[in-house]
């Protein structure tokens, strides 16, 4: 993802999905779609009141687990 900081920046603020983590319910990933069935997802954490990036990357599918929200 190097070179792709804004693109992640963007996805956090404004994404097509959320969804929660079926493994950690303290984790959300964020997807925007960038190109039919492409999307690109950033993996964020919520601890203490406070959130970080995870990871991102590429993806050609929205991983199962609780949709939070959808645009």
């Amino acid at each position: 993802m190097l070179g792709r900081e804004v693109d992640v920046q963007e996805t956090l603020r404004m994404p097509d999905e959320i969804c929660r983590s079926r493994e950690d319910p303290q984790v959300y990933l964020f997807y925007r779609l960038e190109r039919p069935k492409r999307w690109l997802c950033a993996v964020a954490k919520r601890l203490n009141g406070e959130g970080f990036l995870i990871t991102a990357y590429p993806t050609d599918a929205i991983k199962e687990g609780e949709q939070i929200w959808v645009k």
